[in-house]
């Protein structure tokens, strides 16, 4: 694979294409725009790897090789096979085809993948006048993604989900992606200026996160990614972006902490927080009800558990109680709660200052704000 511009795409969960796209604009990416779960830009290689290295909330970085329309499988497997894969694809290669579709002629994913995989076959067959290929090298992740009858035929340039980090070695039950936990932080008013809090911590993400931010550390500096060993990429061009990463980090003083009623879930956070580099955050065992603080304008970002994940009524009772005493207390305080119960607001007996739909995991959430005054305005 030569290096070119291609048509990369940064791909998200529903509700954080606009940070996602931020992002893009931020790190300096060209022709950026935002879809349904997709972010567009242009760029080559350099860009590629920025993208897998500082995206801190994209699940995938994609190069996108084709796009067209297809109502019969014939033109499905023309339309792939017309993509030049012998200069993307060397003949050892491991080729691995997924595929998902939705509103499309087209629906059954197995059949894509099967005719996908033989078009691409064929088109290398045909230039290396092989009939079978060992596929026993370095992985090329394809997928053939259908919407309305259109084909997006796409490489993937990240291998592991980008919301892989590599410091979580250990985890609580259910817990929230990175890739979340990272725009929590940034869709609030937390700066590194003001102490930070979670009540209900678990493992650590939604902290870990923010100190990264603060600190600014790469997401992606300790992980490995697919394109870094595939033929015709310039190794250079990585070792130049993440030499450039380490160069800009920042030694940021941090009044950071976490609170968890479990003892094992605060030595697994202190363990990811020892293994992302940020291990001046404070992870204390404490019942949420017994936790104090100074009302010194901090911010305050948790995922209270809830329903199932509690087991029962009273239990997020005491909680709820807990939360409403805090915030009426700590005036100055801002406070960022996200969950799917829908009885926050009435719980807490306060409106939240805006309220943003979106998705952990497969489950629809609301990430509740209540914004307290900002210090900086009165200085």
């Amino acid at each position: 694979m030569k290096n070119q511009s291609f048509q990369l795409i940064a791909t998200s969960v529903f509700g954080l294409e606009a940070i996602v796209k931020q992002e893009c604009l931020d790190l300096g990416f060209e022709n950026v725009r935002a879809e349904n779960g997709r972010v567009y830009f242009q760029g080559g290689f350099r860009e590629l790897a920025l993208a897998n290295l500082w995206l801190r909330t994209a699940e995938r970085v994609l190069i996108e090789l084709a796009s067209f329309k297809a109502t019969s499988f014939e033109e499905l497997f023309q339309g792939i096979k017309d993509i030049d894969w012998p200069s993307i694809i060397p003949k050892e290669g491991k080729m691995i085809v997924n595929a998902k579709t939705v509103s499309s002629k087209l629906m059954s994913v197995s059949d894509i993948q099967s005719i996908g995989k033989r078009a691409i076959i064929k088109a290398m067959s045909e230039h290396y006048g092989l009939e079978r290929f060992p596929e026993d090298k370095e992985a090329y992740r394809i997928e053939i993604a259908f919407s309305k009858d259109v084909a997006s035929v796409t490489l993937d340039t990240s291998g592991v989900g980008l919301h892989k980090r590599g410091y979580r070695k250990r985890q609580t039950a259910a817990p929230m992606k990175e890739t979340l936990a990272a725009a929590l932080v940034q869709l609030s008013n937390w700066e590194a200026s003001r102490p930070l809090v979670d009540l209900f911590c678990g493992s650590g993400t939604i902290l870990i996160e923010a100190a990264m931010i603060a600190k600014n550390i790469a997401p992606g500096i300790q992980r490995d990614f697919d394109f870094v060993h595939w033929q015709g990429f310039d190794q250079a061009v990585f070792r130049q972006v993440k030499s450039e990463a380490y160069e800009e980090m920042l030694d940021e003083p941090l009044d950071i902490i976490g609170f968890d009623i479990d003892p094992e879930a605060v030595k697994i956070a202190r363990e990811n927080a020892v293994n992302a580099g940020v291990e001046e955050i404070q992870f204390v065992h404490k019942d949420v009800k017994d936790v104090g603080l100074l009302n010194n304008f901090g911010v305050l970002i948790s995922n209270p558990p809830y329903g199932e994940r509690l087991g029962d009524d009273e239990s997020l009772k005491v909680i709820y109680q807990s939360l409403k005493a805090l915030i009426e207390k700590l005036t100055t305080w801002s406070f960022y709660i996200i969950t799917s119960d829908k009885e926050l607001e009435q719980a807490l007996n306060k409106r939240s200052d805006q309220k943003r739909k979106l998705f952990n995991g497969r489950i629809q959430v609301d990430y509740y704000q209540f914004i307290g005054p900002d210090p900086n305005l009165l200085i």
